[in-house]
């Protein structure tokens, strides 16, 4: 199979190319690399069935050949990354989507888009489902972010109502892991960062508000799952074990062996006071649910930091 990943060279995007790499398929890694590294697919390169196109998505694409699948990943994805983008991310989730929907039509190939827990805003239903249908700020400076991941799936929705093509839809919660920058401004590189450096862990509010870590090959895989299912409404990928904030600044005190002290901060506009995914439909339809839990991840992902500290 030859598969097109848009964002290959990102956090998530790098670990889907390492994973489709495996399962046999030639991989076409597009990126431009605004918030993606070459560092994350040095190891790949020399892959005779890996290539890498350096492109942004929010132009068109032309590709020779058959292509099988297309994945569609490429966006800023932390609020530092979307507020540094604004407009760069409302075209990739419009533009990109519809650049990359067009091809997936011209090459009759499946096609899966990533979106994200954020459509569901500040949610007044908790845990969230895939059938709720959000409390967002369109104009908000959330907003660019998470209006271009809900016109994304409605213009997915779109293609395969009127084209027919084979379209998926993941809605991905936090996910942490190796090759997170540290300075993508995500609480978990935040927190990993700062007690590694001997810094104040910076907690915003009270530390009441909640989120839910998946590791990442938890969500590859059931990524990968959802790609060869019929199955085309938005499918939730996240671990539902949930965490306040504060109660994840003190495990990673812990884990680190950090002496750091906690500082508070005010809390920053229109962020989510709770975050935690129904997986039902993603158990039911793929037979999926997270298998690493947080403190085996943690554990990989500090060391990791770790060693990118040193190096620095």
């Amino acid at each position: 199979m030859r598969t097109l990943i848009t964002g290959g060279a990102g956090f998530v995007g790098s670990h889907l190319s390492e994973r489709f790499l495996a399962e046999g398929h030639e991989v076409l890694c597009v990126d431009n690399l605004i918030t993606g590294s070459l560092s994350n697919i040095e190891h790949l390169r020399g892959n005779d069935r890996f290539s890498f196109i350096r492109h942004d998505i929010s132009h068109p694409l032309e590709i020779d050949g058959t292509l099988d699948n297309i994945l569609h990943f490429a966006s800023p994805a932390s609020p530092v990354d979307y507020l540094r983008h604004p407009i760069a991310t409302l075209k990739v989730g419009s533009l990109g989507t519809h650049n990359t929907l067009g091809l997936a039509k011209l090459k009759k190939a499946r096609y899966l888009v990533a979106s994200t827990s954020e459509v569901y805003g500040d949610p007044e239903q908790h845990p969230q489902r895939e059938d709720y249908w959000g409390n967002v700020n369109p104009i908000g400076v959330r907003g660019v972010y998470d209006e271009a991941k809900r016109f994304g799936e409605a213009m997915t929705m779109a293609y395969h109502r009127f084209h027919g093509i084979d379209t998926h839809i993941v809605r991905i919660f936090n996910t942490y892991g190796e090759r997170m920058r540290l300075d993508d401004g995500r609480v978990l590189p935040n927190f990993v960062g700062q007690a590694l450096r001997g810094e104040s862990l910076t907690v915003y509010g009270q530390g009441t508000q909640t989120r839910s870590f998946c590791y990442v090959s938890d969500l590859v895989e059931g990524i990968f799952r959802l790609l060869f299912v019929d199955f085309h409404d938005p499918v939730n990928l996240g671990n539902p074990n949930e965490v306040t904030i504060l109660e994840f600044a003190q495990e990673i005190l812990a884990l680190t062996g950090s002496a750091s002290k906690i500082e508070y901060k005010p809390l920053p506009a229109d962020d989510p006071k709770v975050r935690r995914p129904d997986i039902t439909r993603a158990r039911q339809l793929l037979g999926w649910e997270p298998k690493i839990d947080r403190h085996e991840g943690l554990e990989r992902t500090v060391e990791h930091f770790r060693r990118k500290i040193q190096k620095n």
